[in-house]
């Protein structure tokens, strides 16, 4: 930063764009970011701050959208404890409230944190209700969440897990993954941003293995990132020749207020700023291209058009698409460009995925929850009255209580397709009638954890 520059391309971290992203509001030069997704890293904070992918905001409300199709109504989120994870998490709480679910726990933790921590932290969540979990990480810890997950026998049936794109984003970085690193993600669902395949890209790709056969590149694969740095530089390019054509100067000029303090190992009186910044910002803005990841343009809100996803299902040795989600139609089997030249449709009728096989090898939909291994059994009050002991009365029985009431309700218990731990709670003594009223305001307190009343 202390020679002149004109545009700054990265970081792919949230976390260091948030740092620089205050250095280049100082210097008047555009940062275009191909990897900070923090959904907080806006334009009004940071006005020269462009994201040359999309925002984690949109992935949160694809995940709630995937909630609402299987009927998921309370989630656990397992997430890094940055301003990445926190801020990503956050706006999954607003996209659920609005499909009237919730984040019933949310479970955070540091990057330093050893697999020990990790270990603790799921043997915490394995005792609630949910068994939903959204996971939303680093590339660099996200597998060793699987890993003792899968110690702990949370892979196996009745357990959903839905990872952000970090899942797919480490899988196509690699050239070939691991078949143990496979059988850890048996059954996962996850999101990947959707880059369309278009002749540009299909060249692109044919060009890079070329030049991998070669030996010209490194070894690996790339992901969507890639793609998305790829376009950041044209971009920039783009819009520096327009710049340049249109009469722009690339000139410099020293700011005052960056003085050396101190102690201080930062140049800062170095740094100048780039006096043509505004117009080149301008210029980027209004940029129109086909890229390898699709169109580059942004609307008003400095978002790039046409915020799409794929979703995935991990099964066998790699990855299938179950179908795909765009900000447009939502969720859909047929691909997001397909649906642009058509009235958006987002009602429930039109909201389709393929099959998924989810852990334990089972293509049926898990319920998501079970009643919690430290939680508390069902308890009804039952009052014990002085007549109509044929409806209901105390006895000797190890459930205390008997009566036409409490057959129906065993019955009604026992064809529900799960158990339901319940206790019976006598109120009075049987020689005067209890005050009914007082009954129901100690339910509708939950006094005693009471549900309701036989």
């Amino acid at each position: 930063m202390e020679s002149d520059i004109v545009v700054a391309i990265g970081p792919q971290s949230s976390g260091i764009a948030h740092v620089i992203s205050h250095v280049v509001n100082e210097l008047h030069v555009p940062l275009l970011s191909f990897g900070a997704t923090d959904p907080t890293l806006a334009y009004l904070q940071f006005p020269y701050f462009l994201r040359t992918t999309h925002s984690d905001y949109f992935q949160m409300y694809a995940i709630a959208d995937v909630l609402d199709y299987y009927g998921w109504r309370e989630i656990i989120a397992i997430f890094v404890d940055d301003d990445y994870g926190r801020n990503g998490i956050s706006v999954l709480g607003d996209a659920l409230a609005k499909k009237r679910a919730k984040i019933s726990y949310k479970a955070s933790f540091s990057p330093e944190d050893p697999e020990s921590k990790i270990n603790d932290l799921l043997v915490e969540v394995n005792l609630m209700e949910s068994r939903v979990f959204v996971v939303h990480v680093n590339p660099d810890t996200g597998l060793n969440i699987f890993s003792v997950a899968q110690r702990l026998n949370m892979m196996s049936g009745g357990y959903v897990w839905i990872a952000t794109d970090w899942l797919p984003s480490y899988l196509d970085s690699r050239e070939a993954v691991d078949p143990s690193t496979m059988n850890l993600l048996q059954g996962v669902v996850a999101l990947r941003r959707y880059t369309p395949d278009t002749n540009l890209k299909k060249r692109f790709i044919s060009r890079w293995k070329n030049l991998k056969d070669k030996g010209s590149t490194g070894s690996g694969g790339f992901n969507s990132y890639a793609l998305y740095a790829y376009d950041s530089v044209w971009l920039a390019a783009h819009a520096l020749e327009v710049f340049l054509g249109e009469g722009g100067n690339l000139s410099f000029s020293n700011d005052p207020k960056l003085r050396d303090t101190n102690g201080t190992t930062l140049h800062l009186s170095s740094l100048r700023v780039f006096n043509g910044g505004q117009q080149l910002l301008q210029t980027l803005l209004r940029m129109n291209f086909s890229g390898l990841s699709g169109q580059i343009q942004f609307n008003q809100q400095r978002d790039l058009i046409h915020p799409a996803f794929d979703v995935l299902n991990i099964g066998g040795t790699g990855t299938h698409r179950i179908g795909y989600w765009s900000n447009y139609s939502h969720l859909s089997i047929v691909p997001p460009e397909s649906l642009y030249t058509k009235p958006p449709n987002i009602s429930s009728s039109s909201q389709h995925f393929y099959g998924v096989k989810w852990p334990g090898e089972t293509s049926k939909v898990p319920r998501g929850w079970v009643f919690p291994n430290n939680g508390q059994p069902l308890r009804i009050a039952v009052p014990n009255r002085v007549g109509y002991k044929e409806f209901v009365s105390k006895d000797n029985s190890p459930q205390g209580v008997k009566g036409y009431c409490i057959d129906v309700f065993e019955a009604a218990i026992n064809l529900l397709p799960y158990a339901v731990p319940h206790t019976y709670m006598l109120f009075g003594d049987g020689k005067r009638n209890p005050n009914y009223d007082e009954i129901v305001s100690q339910v509708a307190q939950n006094v005693s954890n009471l549900a309701g009343i036989a």
